[in-house]
């Protein structure tokens, strides 16, 4: 079993910068990939950043460029570095950790960032 909490959310004016951060615990050796997903209202969560064992990343074209997922395996620790915040990217942002075999998805409570002036 893994548990994913997650910090760092608040409000940010437009073009200034958040660092998401997500703290995992429990057989995190298990994890495949690690990354966030974000969730508008009304709307099923979308990807942000993934970031796999094998140095491999995935990011959503909207945020290329402008955020940056990283890992510390020594602190179970994973970040999302976040510049050029837009006022489209407000949302809750949530941590996920998945394992390949078998297949499964952790996720995290959740964090909300709002870009605004």
């Amino acid at each position: 079993q893994v548990r994913l909490v997650e910090s760092g959310g608040g409000l940010v004016q437009p073009g200034g910068s958040l660092r998401l951060s997500c703290a995992a615990s429990g057989t995190v050796s298990s994890i495949d990939g690690m990354g966030w997903y974000r969730q508008f209202p009304g709307k099923l969560r979308d990807l942000v950043a993934m970031l796999f064992n094998d140095g491999s990343t995935n990011y959503a074209d909207s945020v290329k460029g402008r955020f940056t997922v990283s890992r510390d395996n020594a602190k179970k620790m994973v970040y999302l570095q976040m510049n050029s915040l837009k006022p489209e990217d407000t949302a809750v942002y949530y941590c996920r950790g998945t394992t390949m075999n078998p297949g499964y998805d952790y996720w995290g409570q959740g964090t909300q960032v709002t870009v605004s002036s």
